[in-house]
């Protein structure tokens, strides 16, 4: 991917701190896009119905397109000569920093619809602000993204109403699905010491912005849904530093299982 003369002014205008605290923030984002993506991809084949497995496969690979833009511009930022794929897939598991909600297991449909809503209800809602960053490579990849984000919070909203207003059956799936994966919704907008040094410097946007957008739809789709909107739980956090669950040491033993085993290779 060939860089412009004006974005390459814009990386060299940076300080040498802020550029390594914005690369360690794309990493993140290239790493929740592309952990997630992982995991809707595993539904590939296995989904209730074909027209919502092609759907999750979609959006499966909506995530991916975005994770590789977000690795290149990570690759560049870095400035050591890693390509995109050795930053996906020879880094151990310390070094992601995914928020913990996205390397959560599939489980049932319900429970990966529940996931999907909570991540899609921040994730149109920072893309739609990001698109406005003076970094240009940032704000060029949110324009894009946003408009297939914009298709998955639809997707989700609709599914977590189906599910919740349907049979007893799936309402009571969808309040198992959120009794497990509430607790992990916190951290998307719980930000960082790397995330709030960037929201200083104007290059993302604060999260403190984003909850009154994100407050209202949830709780429109939650009240069509018919079912409450948990409280007082206590949230989990340490993804986006690196401390994981269980579940990402599998996601990334199947996902690097080629690079490491053949290094280099090419198709």
């Amino acid at each position: 991917m060939q860089v412009a003369p004006s974005e390459t002014a814009a990386l060299n205008s940076y300080s040498p701190e802020l550029r390594q605290q914005l690369f360690q923030y794309v990493l993140q984002l290239a790493d929740t896009s592309l952990i997630l993506g992982h995991r809707l991809s595993e539904w590939c084949g296995h989904g209730p119905v074909l027209e919502q497995d092609l759907a999750m496969a979609n959006i499966a690979l909506d995530l991916l397109g975005e994770t590789r833009s977000l690795y290149q511009y990570a690759a560049e930022l870095g400035g050591q000569g890693r390509t995109e794929d050795d930053l996906a897939f020879l880094r151990l598991a310390v070094e992601y920093k995914n928020p913990l909600l996205v390397e959560q297991p599939n489980g049932d449909f319900g429970d990966t619809v529940t996931r999907q809503f909570l991540f899609d209800n921040f994730h149109y809602h920072f893309l739609r602000e990001l698109k406005n960053s003076p970094d240009e490579r940032l704000a060029a990849i949110a324009e894009k993204a946003v408009k297939e984000a914009a298709y998955h919070l639809k997707w989700s909203s609709e599914w977590m109403i189906r599910l919740g207003d349907g049979t007893e059956e799936s309402r009571k799936r969808l309040e198992k699905a959120l009794d497990t994966l509430w607790r992990y919704s916190g951290e998307l907008t719980k930000a960082t010491t790397t995330e709030q040094a960037l929201q200083a410097a104007g290059i993302i946007p604060d999260y403190a912005a984003l909850l009154p957008a994100m407050e209202a739809h949830l709780e429109h789709v939650f009240q069509e849904a018919t079912v409450p909107v948990p409280q007082g739980v206590f949230m989990m956090t340490g993804g986006k530093e690196g401390r994981h669950t269980e579940h990402l040491g599998y996601i990334l033993a199947e996902l690097q299982y080629m690079q490491r085993t053949y290094p280099g290779l090419q198709w």
